[in-house]
């Protein structure tokens, strides 16, 4: 990214079912919907928001391979997305098994997101 703009952090969690990418798109929902950026196409190039460039780290505590990095791109209206997943994020107990809500544990899984904006 040549001009970094905002970096925006977010946290979500799936209190059940056991589901990373719900817990990662919440995760990135809630660092985006905190924040309106009226001036941004005035200083990207072309004016255009499609020039926007859009990184997102997300810290996953497990089932990486369960990600579906598509949906988590769908969050994110404008511009070229890039994700990186590391290791990190939570699990922590819920303190019940639903079986109604597909839960597997009784864990609850917490993701983190930080969403860089620029070009």
């Amino acid at each position: 990214m040549e001009q970094l703009f905002f970096v925006q952090l977010g946290m979500g969690t799936d209190l059940h079912g056991q589901n990373v990418t719900k817990a990662a798109v919440r995760a990135v929902q809630n660092a985006i919907h905190h924040n309106s950026m009226p001036g941004l196409p005035s200083v990207l190039p072309e004016g255009s928001l499609d020039r926007m460039k859009v990184n997102v780290k997300l810290a996953v505590p497990c089932d990486r391979e369960r990600l579906d990095l598509d949906a988590i791109r769908a969050v994110l209206p404008y511009g070229s997305v890039t994700i990186e997943v590391v290791d990190g994020g939570m699990l922590t107990t819920s303190g019940i098994v639903l079986e109604d809500k597909q839960d597997r544990n009784d864990l609850i899984y917490v993701v983190i997101a930080s969403v860089e904006v620029g070009y």
